[in-house]
């Protein structure tokens, strides 16, 4: 069986603050227009006239990827600068408003407020995307169905929504929490074809409920776009080299699972009612409260699951080349995830006399220095 590529693309949502107040402001146009002659369709306009949307290109590696991140982050923070602007890669602004915000007049946007209606209005969420490589069509769908098991160590490393509206949600990744009202959303169903797969999606289209694919929003897709499979789980990253680690546990667990179906194995199936369970926990706790693992029926701390990751994808690191990226998943034992960093500055700075709409504003000055810590 010839292997694939396990090429890789990664797709980030920012949002827009205004450098004095901090809170949301919109994108103007001369800033898109800019970054779009330095990147044509790299960059783009997202539903919410406070987001902007990059992708990278198709990528060979984490290595290329980095320096084509790199340079997309780049070019957003230096043209929201001239208009007094900074991005920050988090999945909800802290203290922001949804019902002050407006979606960006375009036809697919407008499309979407119609059919969605109040529940379009609270999407001020903001993701990350991976792609990866997977010519074969129903080797898609087969890797995909075992991939499903391991959404929930994404999400829970990649939380960064613990605040909503200048409230503590008590959530590490609250964007889930608005994003699962959209239809389609959530864990993806089993298939036991790309046949199937098409059939059920030609089914809505038939129907003229949808258009095509990309109104399917499950975690995990096969993308409508690309020969790849979409990881759409996780928060997306104030810091790039967590990004990168994130992206290539992705890619790395896409090749082990290849490499079990090549020796006629593969991962045990798990019912989505208990993937949900340990999503839930995810959501709730990030790395801070332990993931179920079935066969064993235990919750097992994050510090032992990292570790197993590391030691399960090591082989696939390394034909990747990617080992150094996996294995600085450790640091979130000692940094903890976004989530928790968020709440360490909001507590500082209460502790150190400011008040609440202040502790709240430092928090975004966080996260602006993170975003633009490794550019």
């Amino acid at each position: 069986m010839t292997a694939p590529d396990f090429t890789i693309g990664i797709e980030e949502e920012y949002l827009l603050v205004d450098r004095e107040s901090l809170a949301l402001a919109v994108a103007p146009e001369e800033l898109m227009a800019r970054c779009k002659a330095e990147f044509e369709d790299q960059v783009s306009p997202e539903f919410l006239q406070c987001q902007i949307e990059i992708g990278t290109r198709v990528c060979k590696d984490i290595a290329e990827a980095r320096d084509d991140l790199r340079r997309l982050r780049a070019c957003v923070s230096r043209h929201a600068a001239e208009h007094g602007l900074a991005p920050i890669a988090a999945s909800c602004h802290p203290f922001s408003d949804w019902k002050d915000q407006h979606h960006t007049d375009k036809e697919r946007y407008n499309e979407l407020r119609r059919d969605l209606g109040g529940v379009a209005r609270r999407m001020l969420i903001c993701g990350m995307h991976v792609h990866v490589g997977v010519p074969a069509e129903d080797m898609r769908i087969d890797i995909a169905n075992q991939l499903s098991y391991f959404l929930p160590h994404l999400l829970a490393m990649s939380a960064s929504s613990p605040f909503w509206q200048g409230e503590d949600t008590g959530l590490a990744s609250y964007r889930l929490t608005v994003f699962d009202n959209l239809p389609r959303t959530g864990l993806p169903p089993h298939f036991d074809s790309w046949a199937e797969y098409q059939r059920t999606v030609h089914a809505l289209v038939h129907m003229n409920l949808i258009e095509d694919s990309t109104k399917i929003w499950w975690d995990l897709r096969p993308s409508a776009r690309f020969p790849t499979i979409e990881s759409r789980i996780c928060d997306v990253q104030p810091r790039l080299e967590m990004t990168l680690s994130l992206a290539a546990v992705t890619q790395c667990l896409t090749r082990m699972l290849w490499r079990l179906q090549r020796k006629n194995q593969r991962w045990r199936h798990y019912d989505n009612f208990l993937i949900a369970e340990n999503r839930w926990r995810a959501q709730r706790y990030g790395i801070s409260g332990g993931l179920i693992d079935f066969g064993r029926l235990e919750v097992i701390d994050f510090a032992v699951l990292i570790e197993e990751l590391i030691e399960l994808l090591t082989q696939d690191a390394e034909a990747l080349r990617c080992l150094d990226e996996l294995e600085a998943l450790r640091g979130l034992l000692d940094t903890g995830t976004s989530a928790d960093r968020q709440r360490s500055v909001h507590v500082e700075a209460r502790t150190s006399g400011r008040d609440e709409a202040d502790a709240m504003r430092a928090v975004v000055e966080s996260l602006i220095e993170e975003y633009h810590a490794d550019l």
